[in-house]
């Protein structure tokens, strides 16, 4: 078998994944999503199934391809909905500030827009943060609420990255390390614990993408305005101060996520005593790629 996390040359990934997936044969649709802080956000997103709405959001610098091996699942009991963020994927850039406020309030507005209010919502990474967020700010926009390896703690790397990406002209130079080699940047970016996983298929996904105007100014702002570690503080103030959330909560975190510390996981729930902490032995950030069963699992479980 091979070694967790560790990543294969690029020159040796399969130009598609070993385990086959149907994403490509669902067809996206669009919705202009109009929000207070974003303006109206030309918005794509694919829908599958009947039955109770369920939102799949994704997290940075991914997009709704990342759940590619559990839509089909899902499908089977749920109407299952998954959007590209704003500056994601097909979904246009606003120009506008990308604050985890205005980026909630889009998800709100998304839900209503479509249908889906009141419905589940699952959020890996930063998709899971601005769910939390979007929770907050409108109690009634989600039924229940799965969180999958969210970060909620301004980390020292965090605080490293956020810095970083303030100085005048780092999306310049972001954008110059990116163009250089797009697929490689993905590849690296992206961390599995069977590394096997990947494909060329899925590094032209998120990598061609910040090649363009907008993709790369997407990706600048989530990582400057979403992932704001002053917001990120923000939001653990509010949510010690709630206490709870107004919907049913689990946690999710993978033991050996090399991208989002299992601490943050420990933090939530210690903020959130009423919310449920599950772990995965296996998986990594994305559990829902490469620890898809256990995923499904607890999404059966708790989603049922």
């Amino acid at each position: 078998m091979h070694r967790p996390f560790v990543q294969l040359p690029f020159r040796a990934l399969p130009e598609h994944p070993r385990l086959p997936h149907g994403w490509y044969d669902l067809a996206p649709r669009e919705v202009v999503v109009d929000s207070p802080g974003l303006g109206p956000v030309r918005t794509s997103y694919v829908e599958v199934g009947e039955g109770p709405p369920l939102v799949l959001l994704h997290g940075l610098m991914t997009t709704g391809y990342s759940f590619r091996y559990v839509v089909e699942p899902l499908a089977r009991r749920f109407r299952v909905l998954v959007p590209d963020l704003p500056g994601s994927g097909r979904s246009a850039t606003p120009d506008a500030p990308h604050t985890p406020e205005a980026v909630a309030d889009w998800l709100v507005a998304f839900l209503d827009a479509t249908g889906a209010r009141g419905g589940d919502l699952v959020g890996n990474s930063m998709g899971g943060y601005l769910a939390l967020w979007a929770v907050l700010r409108d109690p009634e926009a989600v039924g229940r609420l799965l969180v999958l390896h969210a970060p909620a703690v301004p980390s020292l790397r965090l605080r490293a990255l956020w810095a970083a990406i303030r100085l005048p002209g780092s999306e310049a130079v972001l954008g110059a390390l990116i163009r250089r080699e797009p697929r490689r940047w993905a590849h690296r970016n992206v961390h599995y614990f069977d590394e096997t996983l990947k494909s060329l298929e899925e590094a032209a996904e998120y990598g061609d993408v910040l090649t363009t105007r907008d993709g790369l100014r997407g990706f600048h702002r989530h990582l400057r305005d979403v992932m704001d570690v002053r917001a990120v503080a923000r939001l653990g103030r509010r949510l010690r101060s709630e206490g709870a959330l107004p919907c049913p909560t689990t946690l999710v975190y993978a033991k050996a996520d090399p991208m989002v510390p299992p601490s943050d996981g420990v933090a939530l729930a210690s903020w959130l005593p009423t919310a449920e902490l599950v772990w995965l032995d296996r998986g990594s950030h994305f559990a829902h790629v490469d620890a898809a069963d256990a995923f499904l699992e607890v999404v059966d479980r708790v989603l049922a």
